[in-house]
């Protein structure tokens, strides 16, 4: 809420606008759960980690942020392991429930009628990708909602510039694009997408084993979109990962607004901060961040290609 969060390999930075109307900036480092378990770094294993990893850093950053706008000023970090487990679980549940297994269910009786497995998987498939159209449709309604898209337009916006080399400041930032192609709302239609084809393999099966191989596999449906957006990320200029990129970022269309240029300043103060807590950046930062004088950047001029 008013304001953006970047993570980088070993830190996680929350850049909000204050009610008074500064910006505030918090930095916690990241759990090194993969460091001490390498094997969760390796493909298709990584994709449901980095996964249910940014549903907790998600969750920690919409409660900092709701504290930053309360009218008291307290922090939002009050929120305790529990509630935060609590909190990642109840979300997973429902976006599984509701874009995996209700669509599933809906599509059973086809193999009744029509015996035909696969034509009943590409029916769910429709069904997902309908659901979670509507769905986004429907948030983006909400007044609130939108100024949320702005600060995704404007974190992709200072992306861009990062990647660019160029100097952090509004005036680079606002010439780039709002729509990226390593976004977090191209993996989830990438998902959409992938699990039709994965889910095309399945033969007739009763409702219950329908529903539980659902479940099974979403490990191997996260894996294998966050490898391909991953490949995307770092080919962009090939017209074959041009072509199918093209959707995922026609929906970003969705879920990103251009930003004013206050909404572009959280973005970058966020990516500074981050880059500062990386030890990435060299150059003066202090002053009035991001809007007067450049921020120069001595990290590497491309990411791994890892999903922002």
């Amino acid at each position: 809420m008013e304001g953006v969060m970047m993570r980088g390999a070993h830190y996680m930075s929350i850049a909000t606008r204050s009610p008074a109307g500064g910006i505030v900036r918090q930095t916690w480092p990241l759990s090194n759960w993969t460091e001490r378990l390498p094997f969760l770094k390796w493909p298709l294993i990584r994709g449901t980690v980095n996964l249910v990893d940014s549903l907790i850093m998600g969750v920690k950053a919409l409660t900092y942020s709701a504290g930053q706008l309360a009218e008291d000023g307290e922090s939002g970090e009050s929120i305790s392991n529990f509630e935060m487990a609590v909190s990642v679980v109840v979300a997973m549940g429902l976006a599984i429930g509701l874009f995996f297994l209700l669509p599933a269910a809906l599509s059973y009786p086809i193999q009744t009628v029509a015996g035909i497995s696969g034509f009943q998987n590409l029916i769910e498939g429709f069904l997902r990708i309908a659901f979670f159209l509507l769905y986004v449709v429907a948030i983006s309604r909400f007044k609130d909602i939108q100024r949320v898209f702005q600060y995704h337009g404007a974190e992709h916006k200072a992306i861009f510039t990062l990647e660019a080399g160029e100097d952090l400041n509004v005036r680079n930032a606002e010439a780039h694009s709002r729509l990226h192609p390593r976004c977090g709302t191209s993996f989830l239609l990438i998902v959409m997408i992938i699990s039709i084809l994965i889910f095309n393999f399945l033969g007739p099966m009763n409702l219950g084993m329908r529903l539980l191989s659902r479940l099974l596999l979403l490990p191997v449906v996260a894996g294998v979109s966050y490898e391909f957006l991953r490949f995307a990320g770092k080919h962009r200029d090939n017209p074959v990962v041009a072509c199918l990129s093209w959707p995922g970022l026609q929906l970003q269309r969705l879920t990103t607004r251009n930003p004013d240029e206050s909404q572009i300043e959280v973005a970058i103060a966020a990516l500074v901060s981050v880059l500062e807590a990386e030890g990435e950046l060299e150059g003066e930062t202090e002053g009035e961040l991001g809007k007067g004088g450049d921020i120069g950047y001595d990290g590497p001029a491309q990411p791994d290609g890892s999903p922002i």
